[in-house]
């Protein structure tokens, strides 16, 4: 049964430069807590191109701020091209901070970027901390490689502006997964702001149905963002390698993939019977749950999915610029939740047939021993409503006097 709150409003940044995760954690998190709390308003910023593709809950929006594309080396650029990066940064920063300013929310979450993405937030983060708004830092349970987060941070003193800024920092995994911050100098009032809520549970959305469904056993074959054809060349060269390798595959291509990337690769897959392409699908979590099997990157929210609906799972991590992906998918292979293959292994047909040919008989995450901690949803959702009935019992308090 959903409580009452009268009136809070919670607002969320997701700074969304390459693929749609961080836009889908905010969406998930915002669709749990408008379930749990009626009269709880949700505002997304988001600079994900298709935004507005995927369906919202009563009480949740977003507000579309210009679009930067992450390079494959790291470096941003404007999608605008005739818009420079610098003007296209600071329409950004005004947006945010007009929101803000409208809007006047409870609670402010920013996902994964302390500062946003260039510094944008940092302007709306010190306005809203004077008017005391309850300021919150949202990171996925695995950043990237110390040396490189650490390197990052230091160039523009990010660990002090956390501490600084923020009253809360919620970690999107359990604390005996993966620490973020490991082999970082992390200060202690910092880490007494850090609160391990668990692997955020996902479920299939009741009432929409996929375009996409189906009922056959199949693999799901998912790469994320936009630098997964490397992955689903991987599969196709495998199914052409070995013809005892029968199992349908239904592919999804992502819609960040470049169009002369896409193209090959329905090409390609044309030609392979047991295999099915598609571009984009906004009810993924309906896809992975009628699923035999998934094969992935793991990015944050496919692994997730993969917990969530119990389906094992191959994973073939990106190895830079970032090694996030990398080092979830060691961990996740150690506990024996999924299997793994660096991409020199799957570039190999033989290598990735035979561990195709695995993946419908391996055992589920939940048979691995290891406990998933799928609760991080419910965790949020009690932190917030203590929150908020904090924020409203100082309000009589002030009121009576």
């Amino acid at each position: 049964m959903a409580r009452r709150l009268e009136d809070a409003r919670i607002l969320m940044y997701s700074h969304d430069t390459f693929g749609l995760g961080h836009l889908r954690r905010c969406r998930a998190i915002a669709h749990a807590l408008v379930e749990d709390y009626r009269g709880l308003n949700i505002l997304i910023i988001s600079g994900a191109t298709i935004a507005g593709a995927f369906d919202y809950r009563a009480r949740v929006d977003f507000v579309k701020i210009p679009s930067v594309i992450k390079l494959r080396n790291g470096e941003y650029t404007s999608l605008a091209s005739h818009i420079d990066l610098h003007e296209t940064l600071k329409m950004r920063e005004s947006s945010i901070r007009h929101t803000a300013e409208t809007f006047q929310p409870d609670i402010f979450i920013v996902d994964k970027e302390p500062m946003g993405l260039k510094g944008e937030v940092e302007d709306t983060l010190a306005y809203l901390k004077a008017r005391g708004t309850v300021l919150v830092l949202g990171l996925r349970e695995v950043m990237d490689a110390p040396h490189l987060l650490d390197a990052e941070w230091k160039r523009n003193g990010i660990m002090q502006k956390i501490d600084q800024y923020y009253d809360s920092v919620w970690v999107y995994g359990p604390p005996d997964f993966y620490d973020p911050l490991i082999g970082l100098d992390v200060p202690v009032s910092l880490r007494r702001k850090m609160d391990f809520v668990g692997f955020l549970q996902r479920s299939v959305s009741k009432g929409k149905t996929s375009i996409h469904a189906r009922k056959d056993n199949y693999l799901l074959v998912t790469t994320g963002g936009g630098d997964g054809s490397d992955l689903v060349h991987d599969v196709m060269n495998a199914y052409e390698a070995d013809p005892t390798l029968t199992q349908k595959a239904l592919v999804v291509l992502g819609p960040y993939m470049p169009a002369a990337e896409r193209a090959k690769l329905v090409q390609k897959g044309e030609a392979i019977p047991y295999i099915e392409v598609i571009e984009f699908d906004n009810h993924m979590e309906e896809l992975i749950d009628g699923a035999t099997g998934v094969v992935a990157m793991g990015g944050y929210n496919t692994y997730c999915e993969i917990l969530s609906f119990d389906k094992p799972a191959l994973i073939v991590p990106r190895v830079k610029p970032r090694q996030e992906q990398l080092l979830r998918a060691k961990r996740a292979s150690e506990l024996g939740l999924v299997d793994m293959l660096l991409p020199e292994q799957s570039v190999d047909p033989t290598i990735m047939a035979e561990a195709l040919k695995r993946l419908p008989s391996r055992l589920p995450p939940s048979k691995s021993g290891s406990n998933m901690h799928l609760e991080g949803l419910d965790h949020i959702s009690q932190t917030v409503g203590r929150w908020i009935d904090g924020r409203a019992s100082h309000l009589a308090l002030v009121g009576a006097e």
